[in-house]
């Protein structure tokens, strides 16, 4: 019994070695996978604090359009005779456009003259039968006096006087209407030569020599001069975005032709209704389609580089921060509860990784634009902050945490 005892317990005492090498091995396994490991792995990804201009924008698209476009037309029929402008020309107020065939003009002045002075003649022939009048008037006057002549004799000579001196009055009159019918024939003689109302460039030629027109119904376009010095975009702002944009803001917009060259322009105003309002009685016609309004912006074009219906992509300026320190928006990750962002940084000599509170100004979503709590070069460990606050002291890029969690609140 005795030596089976001690088999027993040699056996035992074996295991027991066995256990404790085995042990050990694991201990020093898992020191090393994790000391080793640790001290192989990469330092974490980072961004650095930069500075540069930021922009909190609101994107718009439109056309441009004339700062102005007068229709020149005709006021009188005729036939095209002359045309002096064509397509571009620049011309300045009083320059001639066209001429139209006066031949008719010219007979309505010569009838009108005519005609006014057949009146005025017969007024010569109706102050010879006043006066005549007049003095019938007189000497009957003094013969009733000498009892020459009746009473009847004096009331009829009178009411000679009278209807002569109607009678001249009334051609007084038709010479006033015939200076009228003068004057109105000569207008329309010089509107056979038609001139420009406005200083500007030729858009639009819209009729040839030799073009017969008529002004019976309406007023025939001729030419368009168009203001080209300034332009105006018409430019379609979302309902979104709306609210946010106000007249005098700056912006600028690019053209297809050159869409690396940013061209400054203000905008004018703010249509108070969309495109989208009809005559209807509640104002807006019934649509799921989203509501632009139409902003319309100025810009100059002195050199007339800029031509009508060309394609804008405007970019309004809400708040504008030159040389600010930025960081990548993604870095921030989301504000907590109370709009506060917490993010880490790297101390590239220790290795060590802080927790920063950061405040932030504009924010454009691409970059944002710090105001407190970093500077610039700092490295900001780029991955999330989720799970920061979980953190017992060690970070799990090898990198010691530093400072208490708790400011994260994750």
């Amino acid at each position: 019994m005795g030596k089976l005892a001690g088999k027993v317990r040699k056996r035992k005492s074996w295991w027991r070695w066995i256990i404790a090498i085995v042990v050990l091995a694991g201990l020093a396994g898992g020191a090393w996978y994790y000391f080793g490991r640790s001290q192989a792995e990469p330092a974490p990804p980072t961004v650095a604090v930069t500075r540069g201009d930021i922009q909190q924008t609101v994107l718009a698209s439109g056309s441009l359009e004339a700062n102005s476009v007068t229709s020149v037309g005709a006021q009188v029929s005729g036939r095209i005779e002359t045309l002096h402008v064509k397509l571009g020309d620049t011309v300045k107020k009083g320059d001639p456009i066209a001429d139209i065939d006066s031949l008719d003009q010219e007979n309505a002045v010569k009838s009108a003259q005519a005609a006014l002075a057949n009146m005025k003649a017969q007024r010569l022939g109706k102050l010879a039968d006043q006066t005549q009048a007049q003095q019938t008037l007189t000497r009957t006057e003094q013969l009733l006096k000498q009892n020459l002549k009746s009473q009847a004799d004096y009331d009829s000579a009178k009411a000679a006087v009278d209807a002569a001196a109607a009678s001249l009055a009334a051609l007084d009159a038709q010479i006033s209407q015939a200076e009228l019918a003068v004057d109105s024939a000569n207008l329309n003689l010089s509107r056979t030569k038609i001139t420009s109302p406005v200083d500007g460039t030729v858009v639009a030629v819209l009729v040839s020599e030799g073009q017969n027109i008529s002004s019976a119904q309406n007023s025939p376009t001729i030419v368009k001069v168009a203001d080209l010095d300034t332009m105006v975009i018409k430019a379609q702002i979302s309902e979104a975005d709306v609210t946010r944009v106000q007249p005098g803001q700056k912006a600028y917009f690019t053209i297809l032709g050159e869409p690396n060259n940013q061209i400054e322009a203000t905008l004018r105003s703010i249509e108070p209704a969309p495109d989208a309002i009809s005559t209807a009685d509640s104002g807006i016609s019934s649509s799921d389609n989203a509501i632009y309004y139409n902003g319309r912006f100025e810009v100059k074009n002195s050199d007339h580089k800029l031509r009508i219906a060309m394609t804008a992509k405007i970019t309004i300026v809400l708040q504008d921060a030159p040389d600010a320190l930025l960081l990548p928006s993604s870095v921030l990750g989301t504000a907590n509860r109370q709009g506060k962002y917490f993010v880490r940084v790297l101390d590239p000599k220790t290795e060590e990784v802080t927790p920063h509170e950061v405040t932030v100004g504009i924010n454009n979503n691409i970059n944002a634009q710090i105001t407190g709590g970093l500077n610039e070069g700092d490295l900001v460990v780029a991955t999330g902050v989720s799970g920061l606050a979980r953190q017992s002291g060690t970070n799990t890029t090898g990198g010691r945490f530093r400072g208490p969690p708790s400011p994260f609140g994750l």
